[in-house]
């Protein structure tokens, strides 16, 4: 039968072997760069697969699965795992009863994470295997042989697959998919249940189980050695970096590691031995190259090479010249090529603007951020956040810095706080229930809710309020109804794009001594389309003063008019989408509905 092949991102191609690998339940908290796993695997009707509400129970979802005995995968970005680790950390003690795959996408460089950590010390941390593919064949079948290994070893697999691989598309061999039956529970309670006595006896089965996998290692067929030049160095090497290694094509043998931990010591100093020198190619922390030192393997790499952001090309032909593995360093322009400078903005329309418009008019003093679109109300020209640290974070940070305002007396000060309806849902909903706890009356802080119901910084993925809008969710948990029913006495519900009427609910709050919440409601405009009458300047009547283009929406601009001096306001047609925030902050009702012009049309003609 002809193999039939497609282009793939490395993202599709995890899909596309968990599916050939006969998985049946992946469940994910979108994330970049990890998003679109998920996403491909909807198309597959022999898969069950959800964006849970989280990253932890995304990863329950599939050790649920995993112990009724079917293959399952969980998927996130690498700060998920940080969420997920509580679970993991014990469930790595359990036996495998259904082949189990933790993805995990790393983001060197931070294109789009608030930090960057390395997972393959997460992996070895909780006792898993590690694969690092290089490329997106490799990514389709490394996640088919880690789901073989796990249930052959009866051990949690870890795939760590960068940023660039999750994104970069490449050709890959499609194959057809293979039922594997779901074995069903395993009811040995010794092995299942952790409680210290299990727990204890855990620690020797984990350590025996790799040690296992050790010996498979010696021999994989995923870690290729390349010893095709005449030379004395050796490069030890994985994951994307080894395609940019091979560009660069040095006077060294190259030996890639598909598996990373593990590795096997025998086989590692069986290698190594026959050359003068080692250096280790890898990018971030220095993982390998410390495994071969504790060892007793003479290796260098890290002092090379950069311990932050991805290595190009580039960075990876300077390091080998500074190394003297080649002789002279090639000039190469800038990485990036120059484009337009354009700062972050919010999308056209977005109902989160108003809000950050409030907020900047208002000179609150503290306002405290969280992750989602509106982290860029930090940038300019909002600059409205005054930290920013992880999902949800924002309600417990503002409890802190309000009960340590009140030891020293300084209780009247508002503060503010902003999160999001997906973030709200993921990990936002405890700190809420935790203000509870000693609420103080004359405590000053007012909770921001940004309800557009979708995650839309993601993609547009659906979260647990996403049903109010549509009747493809099928979730429809009303955020004010479920602060109600914790307790919460003030909680107030606006909508976004009513400028006047939020504005004097958002100032009542602000002025208000206790704790207040806001649920403040606005589709995303990106997600649901919206698509109203655009709107426009009447140049005789506008002043000049600017008051819309300070909302900062894209399609304003100040430009020319024939036969006036001044600049005056204007709006880009084929950008508006007709939110009519600018209207309404017009002092002269210069900005007008194109429907005006439209029913004007027709009385004339009538």
């Amino acid at each position: 039968m002809k193999t039939e092949k497609r282009v793939l991102t490395g993202n599709e191609a995890i899909a596309q072997g968990f599916y050939e690998a006969g998985g049946t339940v992946a469940a994910s908290y979108p994330g970049s760069p990890t998003v679109e796993v998920i996403e491909k695997l909807k198309e597959y009707q022999e898969v069950y697969s959800e964006f849970s509400v989280n990253e932890k129970v995304a990863l329950e979802v599939a050790i649920g699965a995993s112990f009724f005995g079917a293959r399952s995968m969980a998927v996130m970005k690498h700060v998920g795992v940080n969420i997920a680790a509580d679970p993991l950390m014990t469930f790595t003690q359990t036996p495998v009863n259904g082949g189990f795959l933790l993805v995990t996408g790393d983001d060197p460089g931070l294109a789009s994470s608030q930090n960057e950590q390395d997972n393959r010390i997460f992996g070895k941390f909780a006792n898993m295997a590690i694969l690092d593919p290089s490329d997106g064949q490799e990514a389709k079948d490394f996640t088919k042989l880690a789901l073989e290994i796990s249930d052959s070893y009866s051990l949690p697999m870890l795939l760590r697959i960068t940023s660039r691989l999750c994104h970069s598309r490449s050709v890959v061999a499609l194959d057809e998919r293979i039922e594997v039956a779901a074995k069903g529970i395993n009811r040995d309670k010794d092995k299942f249940n952790m409680i210290p006595p299990g727990s204890r006896r855990a620690q020797f089965f984990m350590k025996e189980r790799l040690e296992k996998l050790e010996a498979y290692a010696y021999d994989a067929e995923i870690n290729i050695l390349e010893e095709d030049k005449d030379s004395d160095t050796l490069i030890i090497t994985s994951g994307i970096v080894y395609q940019n290694l091979k560009e660069i094509n040095p006077n060294a043998n190259i030996w890639k590691l598909g598996m990373v931990y593990p590795i096997s010591e025998k086989k590692a100093k069986e290698i190594t031995s026959r050359y003068k020198r080692v250096i280790v190619l890898e990018e971030m922390q220095p993982f390998i190259e410390n495994e071969l030192k504790l060892m007793g393997i003479e290796c260098e790499g890290i002092k090379y090479f950069s311990f932050t952001g991805e290595l190009d090309i580039k960075d990876i032909e300077l390091g080998l010249y500074h190394a003297g593995v080649i002789k002279e360093s090639k000039e190469y322009g800038d990485r990036f090529v120059d484009t337009v400078p354009r700062a972050p903005l919010f999308c056209t329309g977005c109902p989160h603007r108003p809000i950050f418009d409030f907020l900047k008019k208002s000179k609150v003093k503290t306002v405290i951020g969280d992750i989602g679109c509106y982290s860029l109300a930090c940038l300019f020209p909002f600059e409205q956040s005054n930290t920013i640290i992880s999902m949800g974070a924002s309600i417990g940070i503002t409890k802190g810095i309000r009960k340590a305002m009140s030891m020293k007396n300084e209780g009247e000060e508002p503060l503010v706080a902003v999160i999001g309806d997906g973030t709200f849902f993921h990990s936002g909903m405890t700190g809420f229930l935790n203000l509870l706890h000693r609420k103080e009356s004359n405590e000053n802080m007012t909770f921001f809710v940004l309800d557009n119901r979708t995650t839309a910084m993601t993609g547009g993925q659906p979260n647990a309020s996403s049903g109010l809008y549509n009747d493809r969710d099928d979730m429809k948990v009303g955020i004010k109804t479920l602060l109600d029913n914790m307790g919460f006495d003030r909680v107030k519900e606006i909508n976004q794009y009513d400028y006047k009427a939020a504005t004097k609910v958002f100032k009542e709050e602000i002025a208000y001594e206790g704790l207040s919440i806001i649920v403040a409601n606005g589709p995303c405009a990106l997600k649901y389309n919206m698509e109203e009458p655009y709107f426009y300047v009447d140049p005789k009547i506008c002043i000049s003063c600017r008051a819309c283009i300070r909302t900062n929406c894209p399609p304003l601009m100040m430009t020319e008019y024939e036969g006036f001096d001044k600049l005056k306001s204007s709006i880009d047609k084929d950008m508006c989408v007709g939110c009519s925030v600018c209207a309404q902050v017009c002092p002269v009702n210069a900005i007008k509905s194109s429907a005006d012009i439209d029913r004007e049309d027709e009385e004339i003609d009538n």
